[in-house]
């Protein structure tokens, strides 16, 4: 039947003048996720959904969300990027996409429902809002993280990006949280909440304002000025002012909510790590190994400030790029990772059915427009640029290995391969897998 559906897909394309093709495919896509939601009985009726939306740190924001709630009493069901969890169930998405098929995506709004959960919270990405997958899903809140250069290669140009995610906005839910400090954030201010709306940031502007920052090499402390007149200390033992962006996003809806504020501080608290995202590697050789789901131009220079910040000695920077996706941004990331790292290795993370030694070239070219060559080693295979990057460093050094975060495996020449940064950074060190 798939291989059917692909088959016609194909003649349907080139025959059909794009203007029709793409109206075809929306009428095909709309009533796809109608006869699926009926098939699995509609389950996410009665369901209280909050999506996360934007470039950079859905995940991370989704996961503050889930602890915030759980801590509050709730029954929660979550789907991000790196885990799935479903009233405290948790388990690593080896699923290799933000939000799953029509009909996966429904199966988990069933089990949740009949497990009792209150509250589902998921990553809206632009690819399935674009795609319908979440028509007809009450939405009671959506909350926006940043929108910066990504999926080009899909949506063509940022204002088309833009109009992807304002999808989930159109759909004016109950509750509306948006980053004050973002440059679209006049673009999606225009939408209206159909209760409350609120705002984050450090601008002054913001009615969830952060006043104060302090970063450590294991965390962050942050103060809040709620609605002019609440404050509110919180500790994350999550790192990075980015990390403070993302938790502000989630105390907003909290506050929204009417989550206490004591809930929220325990809640905000209670995230520990998150699989890929600033997750550290532990060693005896005193080398500060962080493993990071960075992928995209603002993600990555956010990353490696923050990290320098923090660092004691040098900063080693084992990077790649995706293959099939936006290669406008590939240059811009080798230009940030020299003039941001120390050392670059230079290797291959995804290619699926591109040349991998075009990926590293187009790189590369950001870094010699750096005239910064000299601090870059390229090595094509992962593993050996991780060892390499292990063997140069020493203690107080820090080595991100960026692009893979939390992924169970690559899909290289349009094979599926068994992999995972953190593994294999351990296999290297001669550490065993269960310590």
């Amino acid at each position: 039947m798939g291989i059917m559906k692909n088959e016609l897909v194909k003649i349907a394309r080139k025959t059909l003048p794009q203007g029709a093709l793409e109206k075809t495919e929306n009428a095909y896509r709309i009533a796809r996720t109608k006869m699926i939601s009926l098939r699995y009985g509609n389950p996410a009726r009665g369901l209280r959904i909050i999506a996360v939306t934007g470039t950079n740190g859905k995940t991370t924001t989704a996961c503050y969300i889930n602890e915030i709630l759980k801590e509050a009493g709730f029954k929660t069901a979550l789907f991000t990027t790196a885990v799935i969890e479903i009233a405290g169930e948790e388990k690593i998405n080896d699923l290799n996409a933000t939000v799953p098929t029509v009909a996966r995506l429904f199966s988990f709004f069933q089990t949740a429902q009949r497990e009792g959960v209150e509250y589902v919270i998921l990553e809206a990405t632009s690819h399935a809002l674009s795609q319908h997958k979440f028509d007809g899903v009450p939405i009671e809140a959506a909350v926006m993280t940043n929108l910066t250069q990504d999926h080009l290669d899909y949506h063509k140009t940022m204002e088309e990006y833009a109009e992807a995610k304002a999808k989930l906005f159109e759909k004016q839910p109950k509750y509306i949280v948006l980053n004050r400090d973002d440059k679209w954030f006049e673009y999606f201010n225009k939408f209206n909440a159909s209760g409350e709306k609120m705002t984050y940031g450090v601008s002054p502007e913001a009615e969830a304002r952060i006043t104060h920052i302090k970063l450590y090499k294991k965390g962050t402390e942050a103060s809040l000025l709620i609605d002019h007149q609440t404050h509110l200390e919180l500790a994350t033992n999550l790192p990075g002012e980015f990390n403070v962006l993302n938790m502000s996003a989630a105390v907003s809806l909290a506050y929204l909510l009417g989550i206490k504020l004591e809930d929220i501080q325990e809640g905000v608290a209670n995230l520990e790590t998150i699989p890929g995202r600033f997750e550290r590697v532990d060693n005896k050789r005193g080398i500060d190994i962080i493993v990071d789901y960075a992928h995209t131009p603002d993600a990555l220079e956010k990353l490696l400030k923050t990290t320098r910040r923090i660092a004691k000695g040098r900063l080693f920077l084992v990077f790649g790029a995706c293959g099939d996706r936006d290669k406008t941004k590939r240059p811009i990331m080798g230009e940030l990772a020299a003039n941001l790292a120390d050392r670059i290795f230079l290797t291959d993370e995804e290619s699926y059915s591109e040349n991998p030694d075009d990926i590293r070239a187009m790189i590369r070219q950001g870094i010699e427009r750096t005239k910064k060559v000299h601090k870059m080693t390229e090595i094509a295979d992962r593993k050996q640029a991780i060892y390499q990057a292990l063997k140069s460093a020493v203690r107080g050094d820090t080595v991100l290995i960026t692009g893979m975060g939390h992924e169970q495996y690559r899909i290289v020449n349009g094979k599926r391969i068994p992999w995972n940064d953190k593994t294999v950074v351990k296999e290297v060190l001669g550490i065993e897998k269960n310590k």
